[in-house]
């Protein structure tokens, strides 16, 4: 299964089992990009959210006019925030920022559940490893591209490069089949 992406310079399609990763210096511009990769050719995409809340998350998909009704939002935030959680049809949480072994499953749970054209957005890497560490986070991310080609899915994850030491980041590039670079002024580079 071939997959659109409608992100500058990047090719135009990936095949299914594709990892991006986007490197980027800020937070600032990854939400367009984010957005526009989740909202292309896409029938269910799964948003792993390590960095903002469920309800942020849902604010951010209604300000790109993303189609809400394909999401499935994977909050490991709330409860170090202390905020209440419901769990509900397309909202799912995990007991604790740094539970690998629940993030991973909640990815494959999404993955088993769902057919068509998957995608899956990891907003971020670098906050989970905060959490968890990097070997650790590493090793999660590896299980998660695992899925993604076993399921001819596609998945973009989060990196700030600004936070992790050059070898970490070396390490994170290595796991995955393109990386796009975005500039502090917005500019994108990619490599696949």
């Amino acid at each position: 299964m071939e997959y659109s992406l409608e992100i500058d310079e990047t090719p135009e399609t990936v095949p299914g089992g594709t990892g991006v990763l986007l490197l980027h210096p800020s937070t600032g511009e990854t939400d367009r990009i984010d957005t526009d990769f989740l909202k292309t050719d896409t029938d269910h995409f799964l948003v792993v959210s390590t960095r903002t809340t469920a309800r942020e998350v849902r604010q951010k998909l209604e300000y790109y006019d993303v189609d809400e009704s394909c999401a499935d939002i994977l909050d490991t935030l709330s409860i170090e925030r202390g905020y209440s959680r419901r769990s509900s049809d397309n909202v799912h949480y995990v007991a604790a920022p740094d539970d690998l072994d629940g993030i991973v499953e909640q990815v494959r749970r999404f993955l088993d559940a769902n057919d068509g054209k998957l995608r899956i957005s990891f907003d971020s890497v670098t906050e989970l490893a905060y959490y968890a560490g990097d070997e650790p986070t590493l090793e999660a991310t590896e299980r998660i591209l695992d899925l993604l080609e076993e399921h001819d899915a596609v998945g973009l994850f989060h990196l700030s490069e600004e936070v992790h030491d050059d070898d970490v980041v070396a390490d994170f590039r290595a796991l995955f089949d393109g990386v796009i670079d975005l500039d502090e002024d917005g500019t994108v580079t990619a490599k696949f």
